[in-house]
């Protein structure tokens, strides 16, 4: 009897792989758990090839995203100034702070993209004037834009 066999994960399983992972196990878990209930099968050929071609077929959809992402990034600092409205009181202060929601309906106003608003960082924005902002459009693309704050 085999020490361990390998089987091919059909869902994530804690502490042991993700889904489509190669792993090893011993042949008990493999045979009372894993496959009666549907979590893995034995890693065979054909199935390596399946698991293969799964990968290709994600790791060519993280790319197109991934370039979905720069011309986002391109789009956005060609554009390069958004312009946020807020009420101004004395000596070039505003009432409240710029919120990255109101970045994000700048950006939707201007360009008609959607961008995530979590995706934001801000300085600390208390006066009118220029600042920077990034935009996180993808785990690895990142847009600096500037937001000029102008009185209403």
């Amino acid at each position: 009897m085999p020490k361990r066999v390998q089987v091919v994960l059909n869902q994530s399983v804690n502490k042991l792989g993700y889904n489509g992972d190669l792993v090893e196990v011993a042949p008990g878990y493999a045979r009372n758990y894993l496959i009666p209930r549907g979590i893995g099968v034995l890693a065979t050929p054909g199935i390596l090839r399946q698991v293969e071609q799964r990968r290709a077929k994600e790791q060519a959809r993280l790319a197109a995203e991934k370039a979905g992402a720069e011309a986002r990034k391109v789009a956005l600092q060609t554009i390069g100034r958004f312009v946020v409205s807020k009420q101004a009181g004395e000596g070039e202060s505003i009432f409240g702070t710029v919120t990255t929601q109101d970045v994000v309906d700048a950006i939707k106003a201007a360009t008609n993209q959607e961008v995530d608003r979590r995706g934001v960082s801000l300085p600390e924005i208390s006066k009118l004037g220029f600042y920077k902002a990034q935009i996180k459009l993808h785990p690895e693309v990142f847009a600096e834009i500037e937001i000029q704050v102008a009185p209403l």
